[in-house]
């Protein structure tokens, strides 16, 4: 699906007004653009794009933003929404005006019995970011532009600011300007694009990039935000006064900052402590401690109420003893919590600002904490603990690092969105941006046993054991306490089937073992003509029974983006015991693959009258660029062929 950058889960219904009200040049000028022909499962294409922003000599900042998008299809209509976000502590929208041109030229326009105002995210509690929206889409049709401008006026947290030029809809003109005082400068860099460069003029400067394609999505693709052009600008004044905590000289300077917020709000009081000493008493080791204080702070209800945001209270965690004594609080709450818990008990932590989502989205290039939307933590341990999500920085020694807001990842794993990503761990002079931590293939195991038998008539029965690891274990994890039973069950057949038709779930038991980041599914099925009887004295059947769970749809004969891959691996051994008076007469041939980002790998084996199959794949974090797509869709390829390989049985 295409969509715009910024996006909201609800669509509002708005009440549109057909009025003698004119819509401005700017949009008049950008419904005459003629729009080129795109691929038809283009929805729309944005005419044009601009965000205006003044920086006052009173310290506020103006912004005006201007936005046209022409609907190419009914799908398009969902385009038709113009949305103003605003802080409550800080800021304000003065404006907010959209129209709707016919192709015939009318125009509905929308005043302000058409705003509604909502909570910017409906998830939280408390959120002074809001939204006045404006939709248009029950009115719009295919050919029409619609079109909205937005004032809105706010207090500057940081002297710095994001430009992404489009969202995945191709884009006519995208432009930012910034409007500064006198004797004020700015800078910028530009990432997934070649650099642009502003045109300046006195104290404007424009950045402008025409005539964008648009950006499809594609499986097993970096996230948008990795994809568009996007801009970081940086502003002051020449003197360079004025900027303390509002421009950084680089990622230590950033840590001094946030270390001012976070240190303060470790409170350690007696209800701390004793919790502490209640988790963990009995246990001997380090990870055993962290494991258990861990564990608790993880269940906590995750609940975020953002107040005085625009104010820095969004980058500022509550005190830990306020955290604990109402038993909740959001990722940046958790990771205090913990610190200070750890802290009882003689053990150092740190918190890490990251970015959660895509884990090459933080830039090294340019420091800000305007990167991040999401608190982990970073814990000091000894050469006792071994794991492989402890790193070595080298001022801090030995971290390992956990994220306290994910409910199914436990310590000694770390959700693979984060897995090396930049994350700035907030220890004053000594932190800064470092690497997370990559876990190798195995552990995030699959290991699947099968044990099965066919008949004379086809039919197949058996069990499946899987037990899973690391980030596997997670994934079933979720899916087991995120459905209902029935549901779970539902899931649990529609995998049977997809690689058995027909196949009948008999019985189904689960062990969930999340402190140790491993779970164990049990499966009894019957499956009736797995196997194809042919001529009265063949059978034939697949011994790949189950698909594998990460599946892998690379079926595009090319591709504009990189692919991205994860660190993990399956096993699986398959043994099969045959129908009597059938002996094997043709096998697959076994594979191997081997390729710089996996391997993979069959076998086949007859012992004591069964047969024995085992198929291996094995796979790195990598993100192998189009101009090699080729070898990555050919390896799996190869991998999808020989899983459809069949065995032949003949009588004696």
């Amino acid at each position: 699906m295409f969509f715009r950058a910024f996006s909201v889960g609800a669509l509002f219904l708005a009440l549109a007004l057909t009025a003698s009200a004119n819509p401005p040049a700017w949009l008049k000028s950008a419904a005459s653009y003629p729009s080129p022909a795109y691929a038809r499962d283009v929805p729309a294409v944005v005419l044009h794009d601009e965000e205006h922003v003044t920086l006052g000599t009173d310290g506020k900042i103006t912004t005006r933003e201007n936005y046209a998008v022409k609907l190419l299809d009914r799908e398009g209509r969902s385009f038709a929404i113009a949305r103003a976000f605003y802080l409550v502590s800080s800021g304000r929208v003065r404006e907010i005006e959209a129209w709707l041109i016919k192709p015939n030229g009318s125009v509905t326009t929308y005043d302000k019995k058409s705003i509604i105002d909502v909570i910017a995210d409906a998830d939280d509690v408390y959120n002074e970011g809001r939204l006045k929206v404006i939709d248009g889409s029950r009115d719009a049709q295919t050919g029409d532009v619609f079109g909205y401008t937005v004032l809105s006026e706010d207090s500057p947290l940081f002297y710095q600011d994001i430009w992404q030029f489009q969202g995945r809809l191709p884009t006519i003109v995208s432009r930012y300007t910034l409007s500064l005082p006198r004797d004020w400068t700015a800078s910028s860099q530009t990432f997934n694009h070649a650099d642009v460069q502003p045109s300046v003029s006195g104290n404007n400067y424009v950045w402008e990039l025409r005539n964008l394609a648009p950006i499809p999505p594609e499986p097993m693709s970096p996230a948008i935000v990795n994809l568009a052009p996007r801009i970081a600008v940086n502003y002051s004044p020449r003197s360079g006064s004025n900027t303390v905590n509002r421009a950084f000289a680089d990622w230590i300077d950033v840590s001094r900052w946030a270390t001012a917020l976070y240190d303060p709000q470790v409170v350690i009081d007696d209800t701390i402590t004793r919790k502490a000493l209640e988790l963990t008493t009995g246990l001997k080791t380090e990870f055993e401690k962290i494991s258990a204080i861990g564990h608790f702070v993880q269940n906590l209800q995750y609940i975020s109420i953002d107040i005085g945001v625009g104010h820095g209270n969004g980058y500022k965690p509550r005190s830990s003893s306020l955290v604990m004594n109402r038993g909740y609080g959001d990722c940046k709450d958790k990771a205090n919590l913990m610190r200070a818990m750890l802290k009882t008990l003689g053990i150092d932590a740190y918190p890490i600002a990251i970015y959660s989502g895509d884990p090459t989205y933080v830039r090294a290039e340019w420091a800000s904490p305007r990167q991040f939307n999401h608190c982990i933590i970073a814990v000091k341990v000894s050469d006792s603990t071994i794991s492989s999500t402890v790193i070595d920085h080298p001022a801090l020694g030995r971290l390992l690092i956990f994220d306290a807001t994910d409910p199914f990842t436990p310590v000694g794993d770390l959700p693979d969105y984060l897995q090396g990503s930049y994350g700035l761990i907030i220890a004053g002079e000594r932190g800064g941006l470092a690497a997370m931590p990559v876990t190798p293939p195995d552990a995030d195991l699959l290991e699947r046993k099968i044990d099965a038998k066919i008949d004379a008539s086809g039919e197949l029965t058996g069990r499946i054991f899987e037990r899973a690891s690391g980030q596997s274990s997670t994934a079933f994890r979720s899916e087991v306490r995120q459905l209902s039973a029935t549901d779970y069950r539902k899931a649990i057949e529609g995998w049977l089937t997809r690689g058995a038709t027909g196949a009948k779930l008999i019985d189904l038991s689960m062990d969930d073992k999340p402190r140790d980041a491993a779970f164990d599914l049990n499966v009894r099925f019957a499956t009736p003509r797995y196997g194809q009887v042919m001529q009265g004295r063949l059978l034939v059947f697949k011994p790949v029974v189950v698909g594998r769970r990460n599946a892998v749809a690379l079926t595009e004969k090319e591709r504009a983006h990189p692919v991205q891959l994860h660190s993990r691996m399956m096993k699986e051994t398959a043994v099969f015991s045959l129908p009597e008076g059938f002996e094997i007469d043709e096998m697959p041939t076994p594979i191997t693959l081997e390729a710089a980002f996996g391997s993979y790998r069959t076998q086949f084996e007859v012992v004591e009258g069964k047969l024995h199959f085992t198929r291996t794949l094995e796979t790195k974090r990598a993100q192998i660029p189009s101009s090699e797509y080729e070898s990555v869709r050919s390896f799996f390829a190869k991998m999808l062929d020989a899983e459809q390989g069949a065995v032949v049985l003949i009588k004696k």
